[in-house]
Formats: C-alpha cells, structure tokens, sequence
C-alpha cells in the first residue's frame, strides 16, 4: 500500500494501536489514590507504606509483563506480519480491559493488569514497523513524529482523562474507556489490506521461549524485591531468593541470545551505532519520565490536596507542547540529524523538574509545579521523535518489529525499574523532601541521557 489514502489508514491504524497500550499506561496513575482507597487495607493514611506498595504493582505489573514480552511481540510482528498481530493484541487487550474494571481485589487487578502487558506488548513494536515499513525518507521522519506525537498524547493525557473519570464515575472506568478505541481501532484495521512483510516458507514461525522466560524471570524477581522489601525488609529470605534468581536469569539470558538460533532479542541490532547509542539514551529518559509522571499526580492529589481532576490538569501543558511539536521535531530530526535534540531536550526536561524543588509546604501546585510541567512537555516533545528516529535510521524494514521491539522493552524495563525503586527513593512514604529526591534523580537521569547522545552521536549526521 504505496498511495497517499493508504498510508493515511496506516498512519491512523498505527497511532490508534499505540494509543490504547500508552494510554492505559498512564491513565492508571492519578487513579492510583482512589484505587488504594478502594482495594487497599483501608487503615493507613494518605501515601502510607502499604498504600505506596500497591500503587506501585498496580504500574509495575503492567510494565513488567510488556517489558518481558515486548521482544518477543516483535518477533511475532516480523514473522507472522503486523495487521495480524495487531488484531491479536487488539482483542486481547479489550478483554483484560474489562477484567481489570470488573477486579474485586488487589491481587486480581494486579493480575489483571499483568494480563494486559501482555497484550500491550503485541501492539507498539507491530504498530511502528506497520509505519517503517510503509514510509521512506523524510515522509518517515514526518510519520514517525505524528506517531510519536499522538501516543505521546496518550501517555500525557491520560492523567486528565483518569482524574475526570475518577471523580466522575469511578476508578474502575479508567479501564473500561479503553474499550472505545480498541473497537474503533479494530473496525479501521478492516481497510488495511495482507500483510507485506512476514515470514515464508525459509523462515519457518519460531518463538524464542527460553529467551522470552528468562526474561521475565530476570525482570520479575528484582522487581518484586525492590518493591516487596520496602514494605518487608530487605533481609527477608523470599526477598533474597527473588533477587538472586532473578539476577541469575538475566546473565543466562544474555548468554542464551548470542546462540539461539532465532533470538528475541539479536544482539547483533547494537553493531549500529545508532541503534546502540539511541537505545543507551532511552534508558536514561524513560526511567525518568515514568518516575516522574507517576510521582507528580500523588503529589498533587495526597500533598497538596488536589482532586483527580485537577491532577489530571496539572498535566494538560504537557499534552499540548507535545501535541504542537514532536511532528515538527521528528521532520527536522530527519533532515539534521538527532544528536543536537537528544541533547537538548533532555536537559530542558531536566530544568523543568528541577523546578519542582520549588514546592513547599504548603503547596503552590499552580507555581511550584505547573511551570516545571510545561518546561517538561518541551523537553519531550524536543527529544521523543528525534530519538525513535535515531534508533530505527540503520534498520532494515524487514527487522523494523524486533528492533522497535528491543527499543520499546528497553524503555518499559527502564521505567519498571525506575518505579520499583520509588520507595527507596522517596524513603517509604511520600512527603515533600521524598518528592525532592525523586526530581533530583530524574534530572540526573536525564542528564545522563543528553551526555550518552552528545557523545555517541557525534559524527551521525542523519537519522534516516
């Protein structure tokens, strides 16, 4: 599909897809408060240990199983082509959707919320390379950055949404909703004709199971230790057994995807310069961004008082530096290269929740935090596009899934990691000085982002 209306039902269909799986990523987190209140002891305050505890699993245990299986969606996407996985991860997710609205308590919303991972992780990778490989040259730097745009919208706006729904008719529908776009989604996907890039009869369908379980293993088992023994202690034998095993699993996995025969994860994707650089940068930024976007919203709602909604708001200048700019800075990344915005917007991120050192007690959140807010949106919007770019720039189309794949992974594993250490960070519980030594550490992650990309890119004059 090569004329202008198909690439436009492509560029729709991929936008769409990304946008459910990104959403529900974020719609969850100013809804956490009212979700602790509703499924957690019901003894402890407001940002209390055990509270903190079960907002992070609600997170964690969807970016935990999208994390770990993301790679081996990708290898799906390539194989089996991206419309049909797609259609796949589209079902799939409404499913879940629903069984997480419908969950009576903790330990089956967490479940439920792993269960959609799962097929979340059947709908980026497949949705990016639907793109990479139906556009070419500047037209995909120019896609790339409506892409990135529009389900960077849905990452952003997904706390106003959340906060209204919450205040409105409850937390439960802040999973039903994202039901509407998987079906609008879906009812699209019937004009996109077969796909075009899948595996035949000399690349018979092999799933890299070994790889795809010590993945999990190795993410699970550090995860469930850092956020387990905040709440426990960290000497504790089943807080121990976790971490080493998990450790364990994650060098087997390393030594298992250099001879597997088909990998889900080919190391050789980091002989780029590009991709391996890109991909280094990504740690920094999405570690930050999740922690970040996550803590800000508690704030906002248990220290300084706020509604949902108002959380929610608090937000918006970000969605809409965002909505204005990333097509911009995708094209302009795709004629000059991404080094100079992966450096920069980083460090405008950086500066934008420095200022948050701001907030005191009592909060300002209309001084202390909005303005960090927006300078934020810019740094993302001047970094997002440039950076999936950049990571995607010496790939073949027909390894476009697994590479996306490994890119996105990698960002959902840096920010599981990163959300499973906000309670050391912030010291158990949230208050003020927590809330000061996380935006320290976010700007130290994201300034580490913009050196890698300073110094890694140099001499990368284009990124497609």
């Amino acid at each position: 599909m090569t004329d202008a209306r198909g690439q436009r039902i492509v560029l729709v269909v991929a936008v769409l897809a990304s946008f459910v799986a990104f959403l529900d990523g974020s719609i969850v987190t100013v809804a956490l408060p009212a979700i602790a209140r509703g499924l957690g002891d019901g003894g402890a305050g407001p940002a209390s240990g055990a509270d903190l505890t079960l907002q992070q699993w609600v997170v964690d245990a969807y970016l935990l199983a999208l994390g770990s299986l993301m790679l081996v969606a990708g290898s799906l996407s390539d194989t089996f082509g991206r419309v049909r996985v797609l259609r796949a991860g589209l079902v799939a997710f409404a499913l879940t959707s629903v069984l997480a609205a419908l969950a009576p308590d903790p330990g089956l919303l967490i479940a439920a919320r792993a269960l959609q991972g799962v097929a979340a992780a059947l709908l980026v990778p497949s949705s990016l390379a639907l793109i990479t490989s139906t556009f070419s040259g500047p037209a995909q730097g120019r896609a790339i950055g409506s892409w990135t745009a529009w389900t960077g919208v849905a990452f952003l706006i997904g706390p106003l949404a959340g906060g209204a729904l919450v205040d409105t008719l409850g937390w439960r529908w802040v999973f039903a909703v994202v039901v509407v776009p998987v079906v609008l989604t879906l009812v699209l996907m019937t004009r996109l004709p077969g796909d075009a890039h899948r595996g035949g009869p000399d690349q018979p369908a092999r799933v890299d199971v070994v790889g795809a379980v010590l993945a999990a293993v190795g993410l699970a088992g550090p995860v469930f230790a850092l956020i387990e023994g905040q709440r426990v202690g960290f000497g504790a034998w089943f807080v121990v057994a976790p971490l080493v095993v998990g450790v364990v699993a994650l060098v087997a996995f390393v030594r298992w995807e250099r001879r597997a025969p088909q990998p889900m994860m080919p190391l050789d994707l980091f002989r780029t310069r590009e991709f391996a650089v890109g991909n280094l940068a990504t740690v920094g930024l999405y570690a930050a961004l999740n922690l970040g976007t996550l803590t800000i919203p508690l704030v906002v709602q248990e220290l300084a008082g706020l509604s949902a909604t108002l959380a929610g708001l608090v937000t918006l200048p970000t969605t809409i530096v965002s909505l204005l700019f990333s097509t911009m800075f995708g094209t302009l990344a795709a004629t000059h290269g991404p080094r100079l915005f992966m450096t920069v917007g980083p460090l405008v991120t950086a500066s934008g929740f420095l200022w948050m050192l701001l907030v005191r007690d009592p909060i300002d959140v209309w001084w202390q935090v909005v303005p960090g807010v927006v300078l934020f949106g810019l740094g993302l919007s001047v970094t997002v596009a440039p950076l999936t770019s950049a990571v995607l720039s010496g790939i073949s189309p027909a390894r476009s899934g697994i590479a996306s794949a490994v890119n996105n992974a990698i960002s959902r594993v840096a920010g599981l990691v990163a959300v499973a250490f906000l309670g050391v960070i912030a010291g158990g519980a949230l208050t003020v000085d927590g809330f000061h030594r996380v935006v320290v550490v976010v700007a130290v992650l994201l300034v580490g982002s913009a050196l890698v990309s300073f110094v890694g890119l140099r001499g990368v004059r284009r990124a497609s």
